[in-house]
Order: C-alpha cells, then sequence, then structure tokens
C-alpha cells in the first residue's frame, strides 16, 4: 500500500500543477470576456467586476459600427493563410535540402541562414518599406505577404525535424526505385512530417495574425486594414471605451483559438517526435 500511494502522490501533484496552468491561461482570455460583456463604468469600479454581463451583444454593435469588423478579418485571414502555406512549403523545402542533400557550401550557407535570426527585424523596416514602395505595392496585401512567405525559423525547424525523423535509408530505397528529389520530398517527405508541418503552422499563423507593426507602415487605406490594425483605431484622444475594445479583441481571437484547437494534437506531435531521433 506504500508503494501505490508514492506513485499516486507524485501523479496528484502533477495533475494539481496542469489544472492551476490551466486556469492561470485561460484567465487573460475569461478576462477579456468578462470586460467585454461588462460596460467600462463596471470595470472600473472597485471591486471590478469578476463575472459575465449582458452587454456583450452591445460592444459588438458597437464595432461593428466603428469599423469594418468581418473586412479587417477576412484580410487577416487571408494573409495569415497565405504566409502559413508559403512558408510551409519553402521552409519544408529548404529544411528537406539543408538536412538530407549534399551540396557545396550547405554548411556556411546554415550558418548565415541561423545568424539572421539574430537581426532585430525592426532593423529591417526602412528597407523593406523603400523596396515595398518602389514596387508600388503600398496598401496591397501582398506588401505583408511576400516579404514573410519565408523565414529562417521555419528553414531551421523543418531541418532540425526531418533530421530526426526521415533516415537516409529511406531515401536511398526510394532513389533505388526510381524517385527523384523532388517526388521524395512530395510522395515521401512531407506525409511523414506532418506533426512538424502542423506545428510551424499554427506558431506562424499566430505570428501573423498578431503582427502589428508591418502591416501599420504599409496598409494606410481602411479598406486593406488587418484587424489588429482596426481594432487599434477604436482607441479615442479623450475617452477609452474598454469594453468595446475589449469585446473586439474577444471576437478576433476566436480565429486563432479555433486553429489551435484543431491541431493541438498534431502540435503536441511535432514537438515530441522532433526531440526523438529514430
Amino acid at each position: 500500500m506504500k508503494q501505490v500511494g508514492e506513485k499516486k502522490g507524485p501523479k496528484i501533484v502533477l495533475y494539481l500543477f496542469l489544472i492551476v496552468s490551466s486556469l492561470v491561461s485561460l484567465f487573460p482570455f475569461y478576462w477579456m470576456f468578462v470586460i467585454g460583456s461588462n460596460t467600462t463604468s463596471a470595470v472600473n469600479q472597485f471591486p471590478p467586476a469578476l463575472l459575465p454581463g449582458g452587454n456583450f451583444l452591445e460592444n459588438a454593435q458597437k464595432v461593428f459600427e466603428r469599423i469594418d469588423f468581418f473586412g479587417a478579418l477576412m484580410n487577416s485571414l487571408v494573409i495569415s493563410s497565405a504566409i502559413t502555406v508559403s512558408v510551409l512549403f519553402f521552409c519544408s523545402l529548404a529544411g528537406f535540402a539543408f538536412a538530407k542533400l549534399q551540396f557545396e557550401g550547405k554548411n556556411i550557407l546554415f550558418i548565415f541562414l541561423l545568424a539572421t535570426m539574430m537581426i532585430p527585424p525592426q532593423l529591417g523596416l526602412i528597407p523593406s518599406f523603400m523596396i515595398i514602395s518602389q514596387l508600388g505595392w503600398i496598401d496591397t496585401l501582398q506588401a505583408v505577404i511576400v516579404p514573410a512567405m519565408v523565414s529562417a525559423f521555419g528553414v531551421f525547424w523543418m531541418r532540425q525535424f526531418i533530421s530526426s525523423t526521415i533516415p537516409d535509408e529511406l531515401m536511398e530505397a526510394a532513389r533505388i526505385d526510381g524517385c527523384g528529389t523532388f517526388r521524395i520530398y512530395w510522395n515521401i517527405v512531407l506525409p511523414t512530417i506532418k506533426p512538424g508541418l502542423a506545428t510551424l503552422g499554427i506558431v506562424t499563423f499566430m505570428n501573423a495574425w498578431n503582427d502589428f507593426l508591418w502591416p501599420l507602415v504599409v496598409l494606410k487605406d481602411r479598406s486593406v486594414h488587418t484587424i489588429q490594425i482596426a481594432l487599434r483605431t477604436l482607441n479615442e484622444v479623450y475617452h477609452t471605451d474598454y469594453s468595446m475594445i475589449l469585446a473586439g479583441t474577444f471576437m478576433a481571437t476566436l480565429p486563432i483559438l479555433i486553429v489551435f484547437i484543431f491541431f493541438s494534437r498534431q502540435f503536441i506531435a511535432g514537438l515530441t517526435e522532433g526531440a526523438v531521433k529514430n
């Protein structure tokens, strides 16, 4: 009986820790809904409202009247989806080349790739803006999509994942059967690295959805605003309606939550499989 108790004790502590961590992680999302469903005066009073109110639909209606919420939501969806698809394709292709192909200067190029991750993205803001301006892409969605089609982190992540999950013997067997390099990548590598793709896809989609600085620089026209820029315009100079802003923020967060829930199993599998070398 003592041994059984000793085995259950650590599990109980682990479960309690996971429950508390989950509640702490979910509280900001819950508090966002509480503020969005109350009035600003109820939030500013002491003690503040801790339970959801009945004003969420009213606050949401104010958001719809102030900004083109669904238009901005669609712009963000198009931008995030296009960036995610292109990053998954190009980064997995480059990661496959760095992991399994032999070519001159491979290690030097990979080190140079890692070095670019140390450069703050703000340093490239002005040169990138000058290039986009020369191309005439200001106030267009491709101004946000094209510069983010490939990421150094994505190439690094896919290179590490492919190295640990794709054995060289599998590629040699495919070459003996007559498969070319791209066919090996498309028919063998891609189906095997789905967990890694799901992990990179979630991270990329969230980063593109939450990106604020670069879209703010290149998207001036309200018709091409992303949801993050549109929510920013809800702020007023002399008065801030926190309930209205948080109601809009809550609705803007739902797509990310849905994407994560849909791919959560693959996300966890990608984090665990990439850490174990077969």
